[in-house]
């Protein structure tokens, strides 16, 4: 029997095979978002985006629940981040919207490949910070944005956009907006800016009763209209972590202000 020093059965070696599956699964959800978007079906490669978004989630579950984390999935993963929320993404953006940046003039048609070269940058330079701070970081927060998260936000844009249109605005007139879009999100990865990452929730296997209809409206909500409910989504997300920010340093003020006061009357 083959068994570890402490008298644990190891894993079979095959089960390995498992969350890189995921991972792989997620690397092509990538390159298939590249490939429809070259196409011109952009709804589709955002829906690709958010299926390799899934399958991201579960690579790193499934290798936790059935004991095969290894270094090689940790750097596999990210390498598969890099496509399926860095390039993807930029080059949806591009394809769709920033390419067409061009029409306006030769320093508006850098402005649009620069925007999502940005964007990819700042994906490439958010996992290669992640990695470093693995063992470090607080589990409960991310710092700056994920790439998961910025990609969901990009895309959702380009899905409701692509979809009905949002707020009345069509595709073309999105061409001075996406750039926008594509830099406010690249910048927001390499920030400081702290999100809340939902790995160590829920705590227990109790949660309070109100969580229950909320998930099933959400649901309903997303079976309903997916793009601009995923949209609303990313948006509120993405203004959580500037919030969250700047009520923890109002509330270190207010500390360090209270403890100025005791030290003044003692």
């Amino acid at each position: 029997m083959d068994e570890t020093p402490t008298g644990t059965r190891k894993p079979p070696r095959g089960i390995y095979l498992l969350p890189n599956l995921f991972t792989t699964g997620a690397m092509f959800a990538g390159f298939y978002a590249i490939v429809a978007a070259i196409g011109g079906r952009y709804s589709e490669a955002a829906i690709a985006v958010f299926v390799a978004a899934i399958l991201d989630g579960l690579d790193g579950r499934v290798a936790r629940l059935t004991g095969t984390q290894s270094e090689f999935g940790v750097q596999y993963d990210s390498l598969s981040d890099l496509v399926s929320f860095g390039l993807a993404p930029a080059l949806v953006m591009y394809t769709w919207s920033l390419s067409a940046l061009k029409a306006y003039g030769s320093g508006w048609g850098k402005l649009g490949w620069s925007a999502a070269f940005i964007y990819a940058a700042c994906a490439a330079l958010r996992l290669a910070r992640f990695n470093t701070q693995v063992g470090v970081v607080d589990k409960r927060y991310f710092q700056g944005l994920a790439s998961p998260a910025a990609a969901g936000l990009c895309m959702s844009f380009v899905w409701a956009i692509e979809d009905k249109g949002l707020f009345g605005l069509a595709a073309a007139d999105m061409d001075f907006v996406t750039p926008v879009v594509a830099i406010v999100a690249g910048l927001l990865m390499v920030s400081r800016v702290r999100y809340f990452s939902f790995k160590t929730w829920p705590r227990s296997d109790r949660v309070p009763f109100f969580w229950i209809p909320l998930v099933v409206l959400v649901l309903v909500a997303l079976a309903i209209d997916p793009p601009r409910v995923l949209f609303a989504i990313a948006v509120l997300y993405v203004l959580s972590g500037p919030a969250m920010t700047l009520w923890g340093l109002h509330q270190k003020r207010s500390q360090r202000a209270a403890r100025g006061s005791e030290r003044s009357e003692e």
